[in-house]
């Protein structure tokens, strides 16, 4: 099994973001992106080629809603395991013997605190998941994206009892006075704590603000713990164009230039989210090669 804490003493490029690259590809908006792992594999290795290409050590998965709660909204959710199973095999093939391949796994989208679904049938779509995504060959799974502590707890017992691999939690910070809440009112140093309670392999944070909105975030976690550190801002905060279609503002060469700074704060790891591409993570690549 992968040793995080050991894969991570040197500074590890993840990704980009998936979904903008499979939009410009083929994916029609309000479709499901799982189900092009099986419709149009294609198209999803060309985004993980692009990655791999760009310089990642680690790139994710087209699996990101290959779960029971959110594929059943298209239809889909007795497929989960054949999408999920789908997307790992794709990023393993085109991530070939360097690139480490972390599936991607986000909230089923039921308030927990609600009790809008069952503890036990969120568990048990994560449990899932997590078995298909294993069968797939993936080195690690990431569970990122998350707002509620609660659904983070469940997702980490189940997965962790459901397989034997590495679990990263990651959660989205953009909210409270200084932008290092979550929109529940969790804090890095709660995640942590739990990260640390429930066998975690690394904690971070990924989403809803550009890098600058992470350099608090990082040093939080770093000040709460010792696991290692998974970052993956937007490229800056998105805004509408004249055509009335959302971008995100940051080129390359403006996301790369806060590397340094996000790593001084403690980023292990580090790669985009929403509006990155694989142009950012090759400039990202770039400077980190050259501050080591």
């Amino acid at each position: 099994m992968l040793d995080l804490k050991t894969f991570a003493k040197t500074v590890r490029i993840s990704d980009g973001a998936w979904g903008t690259e499979l939009q410009n590809a083929s994916l029609e908006a309000g479709a499901s992106p799982e189900l092009l792992n099986v419709e149009n594999p294609a198209a999803v290795a060309a985004v993980a080629r692009a990655y791999v290409q760009a310089g990642s050590d680690v790139i994710l998965t087209n699996t990101f809603g290959a779960n029971r709660f959110i594929l059943a909204g298209h239809g889909l959710g007795e497929r989960t395991g054949e999408l999920a199973r789908a997307g790992a095999e794709i990023s393993r093939r085109e991530a070939g013997a360097r690139v480490k391949v972390f599936a991607s796994m986000g909230p089923t989208g039921k308030i927990v605190m609600m009790q809008e679904a069952p503890e036990a049938d969120i568990s048990a779509a994560f449990a899932e998941a997590a078995v298909a995504l294993a069968e797939g060959g993936v080195d690690a799974i990431l569970l990122e994206s998350f707002a509620q502590l609660d659904e983070m707890a469940l997702a980490l017992r189940a997965v962790r009892g459901a397989v034997d691999l590495p679990v990263v939690a990651s959660m989205t910070f953009a909210s409270g006075p200084d932008g290092t809440s979550t929109m529940m009112g969790n804090s890095p140093g709660d995640l942590a704590a739990l990260a640390a309670e429930c066998g975690a392999a690394a904690v971070g944070a990924n989403c809803g603000a550009g890098p600058e909105g992470f350099l608090k975030v990082a040093r939080l976690f770093r000040a709460a713990g010792d696991l290692p550190i998974w970052i993956k801002p937007n490229a800056g905060l998105p805004q509408r164009g004249p055509d009335g279609k959302t971008f995100f503002p940051m080129n390359p060469q403006d996301f790369a230039a806060a590397a340094a700074g996000l790593i001084e704060a403690g980023a292990n790891f580090l790669g985009g989210c929403c509006g990155t591409t694989p142009r950012h993570i090759a400039a990202v690549r770039k400077v980190v090669s050259c501050e080591l």
